[in-house]
């Protein structure tokens, strides 16, 4: 007769056998981002958009800035170096992020 006796698990496998298993994997983040709360973009008084107009052209590449912007349903903040504006496109690229300058809700200069 056949010994069917198994070696000796180590402590650390024998217990990943009870660990939870996550059969939808992703699932709790999606969660996690529905339950987020989204704001709608805010609209702007044409003074405003005015003052921003005027502190984008007073910014020049290399300069440090803190842009506050909208993307995906709220609003976010970054700082760095300026490392491209591009008119004809409208972007402000900030720290390697590309902000569309539709989305820019403020701009603050370091410089």
């Amino acid at each position: 007769m056949a010994n069917n006796i198994h070696p000796k698990m180590d402590r650390a496998s024998r217990a990943k056998q009870f660990m939870p298993f996550d059969a939808l994997k992703g699932f709790r983040e999606a969660l996690a981002e529905k339950e987020r709360a989204l704001v709608p973009k805010k609209e702007f008084s044409q003074e405003w958009q005015a003052e921003l107009d005027d502190k984008l052209r007073h910014i020049h590449k290399l300069d440090i800035v803190t842009a506050e912007y909208f993307q995906n349903g709220e609003y976010g903040q970054v700082t760095g170096e300026v490392s491209k504006i591009d008119i004809v496109g409208r972007v402000l690229k900030i720290a390697g992020m590309g902000i569309p300058f539709d989305d820019i809700s403020d701009l603050h200069s370091g410089n």
